[in-house]
């Protein structure tokens, strides 16, 4: 299974925020950071955002932080809502179903879906605080210092 973009860039911003601590970090901090695209960083945000898993301050002054502790945020659920409108091969996507001659009588299908139900199971048992553990490896390589767990009470 391969993630997309928004799945990576959106597991990268709440590493970088578990890092981060207390203070607000800013979407021009993080795309630094990673070196990665400002614009797609924007769109992650705005959905980390509407899911509540972040809080955004705007204005001068303003940016972002966890909503709620890094022990409070679930990969597998963080994935699964990123990658929700992506499937592993086409005859997955409703708009799909029934091209593939072999449909009927396919059992490759089942078998990804069961892998797919694995790969969700494994990300299930982590949460943003098992993936931030190596703080001051991870920090110095963002160009951070390390914080305590972040959140808003």
């Amino acid at each position: 299974m391969r993630l997309t973009v928004f799945s990576d860039y959106t597991l990268r911003t709440l590493i970088y925020l578990g890092l981060h601590g207390q203070g607000l970090a800013t979407i021009d901090e993080i795309a630094t950071a990673y070196d990665i695209s400002r614009n797609h960083l924007m769109k992650v945000v705005h959905h980390l955002a509407r899911q509540n898993i972040i809080t955004t301050v705007r204005g001068k002054g303003g940016g972002m932080m966890l909503a709620r502790s890094a022990s409070d945020i679930n990969i597998g659920a963080v994935v699964r809502e990123t990658e929700k409108d992506s499937h592993i091969v086409e005859c997955f996507d409703p708009a799909h179903a029934g091209i593939c001659k072999i449909e009927p009588a396919c059992l490759l299908r089942g078998a990804l879906y069961k892998a797919g139900e694995a790969f969700y199971a494994v990300l299930d048992g982590y949460v943003l605080a098992d993936l931030i553990g190596p703080r001051t490896a991870l920090a110095d390589l963002l160009g951070l210092a390390p914080a305590g767990d972040s959140c808003r009470e």
